[in-house]
């Protein structure tokens, strides 16, 4: 197999949402498990999956377009209302903390 590039880590990323983004957050891993702690691809792929693992919680990217004030009503009811920049206020993060395994 090819050393991975960063092309291929947006790849995978690109088109995440917030309902598959831990299955991505997966296969990136293991897209660069192999590559040393040093290498840039492996660097930005664990800034991806920190990524991914904000949408997970989150209801959307939120990238492009503006976002809803919580002064809409209804807002307080919705519990996935919070976009992937901000993640959501009190609840853990999915990740168990565990930084990517060490390079091979």
């Amino acid at each position: 197999m090819a050393e991975p590039t960063l092309a291929d880590v947006d790849a995978l990323v690109g088109p995440a949402t917030p309902h598959f983004a831990y299955q991505l957050r997966a296969r990136v891993r293991e897209l660069v498990r192999d590559l040393p702690a040093e290498h840039p691809v492996r660097h930005y792929a664990e800034e991806k999956i920190e990524l991914l693992d904000r949408l997970g919680f989150a209801s959307s990217k939120a990238q492009d377009g503006g976002r809803e004030p919580r002064s809409r009503p209804g807002w307080s009811e919705l519990p996935s209302s919070a976009p992937v920049a901000d993640g959501v206020a009190g609840r853990p993060s999915a990740r168990a903390d565990a930084p990517l395994p060490p390079a091979r």
